[in-house]
């Protein structure tokens, strides 16, 4: 089942189909985690990217940390972090991310950045300097990273390899055709190539990615990126509906019934995939911990 929409795309939440429907219920614990990050300085994707399960996530005492910033190169018209010319690298942001991860006693380390295309290498060592602050900080935690696509350059994915992670993630965000539209500064190919690229180096690390729904793509096209994906070698996938953060983001061209992202996860599965999510609200780190223990 799938809900077609107007072509403004916006619905009041007494229009929204049941299944997108969802209470906010604000805890002491959700408050003390934000009061904490913003004490030390620290950036979240929760909050930049407006994510639907950021009171659940703040309630359980996690969140993903936003490194490199929190402002953007890119222009995706899908999301809601800002947009325009970044500041100057924060040296000290790894070990406040470290800190943070202690002070919340995580077991599975989350991070993700903007994208830096301002950078010569997109901001790769300060992503292995906050994998290394984290694990001397947190020796037991398991770290996964969600990257950039670095403009596909080797170089910036051998120096990750350098302090593998457990996880190695990166969002293809949607099927080709609509790259366009969506993604204008990206390249599936290019998307594909950083996935089977950190295979090539880190064959034991479990690589993943994302995908959004409801934004006019077709059953088939969803389809052959999952194939896609798995020829690239990729284990893991999460499949979530796209929400428009604002109105001056994306219409909303579907509302995925969630028959039909049962559906996806039982065809992923099919197709060799060793973890999958998929769900209206699911979102590549939420509840990440999850893929922890799947093997390749």
């Amino acid at each position: 089942m799938i809900l077609r929409l107007s072509l403004k795309g916006v619905l009041t939440m007494s229009e929204l189909p049941f299944w997108i429907k969802r209470r906010f219920s604000p805890t002491a614990q959700g408050g003390e985690v934000e009061k904490m990050l913003r004490s030390l300085h620290l950036h979240t994707v929760c909050e930049r990217a407006r994510c639907p399960n950021l009171n659940e996530c703040f309630g359980r005492g996690t969140a993903t940390f936003l490194i490199l910033g929190s402002v953007c190169t890119r222009n995706c018209r899908f999301c809601a972090i800002e947009k325009g010319v970044p500041l100057p690298l924060d040296l000290e942001e790894p070990k406040r991310v470290a800190q943070a991860a202690k002070t919340l006693s995580l077991r599975h380390v989350v991070i993700t950045s903007v994208t830096r295309d301002d950078l010569p290498d997109g901001g790769a060592p300060h992503f292995r300097h906050t994998v290394r602050a984290v694990r001397e900080a947190l020796p037991t935690a398991t770290v996964e990273i969600l990257t950039p696509d670095f403009q596909g350059d080797r170089e910036a994915l051998r120096i990750l390899s350098e302090d593998p992670p457990c996880i190695f993630n990166h969002n293809v965000e949607t099927v080709p055709r609509l790259y366009r539209e969506v993604r204008p500064l990206a390249s599936y190919e290019r998307s594909l190539s950083v996935l089977a690229l950190f295979k090539s180096l880190c064959p034991q690390v479990l690589t993943k990615s994302g995908l959004m729904v409801g934004l006019g793509e077709r059953e088939e096209e969803v389809l052959q990126v999952l194939r896609d994906l798995r020829e690239v070698g990729c284990d893991i996938i999460t499949i979530g509906q796209y929400l428009r953060p604002s109105g001056k983001h994306l219409a909303v061209k579907e509302y995925i019934h969630p028959s039909q992202f049962a559906s996806y996860e039982e065809q992923a599965y099919a197709l060799g995939f060793r973890g999958v999510a998929s769900g209206p609200f699911v979102r590549s780190s939420y509840l990440a911990e999850r893929f922890v223990d799947v093997r390749p």
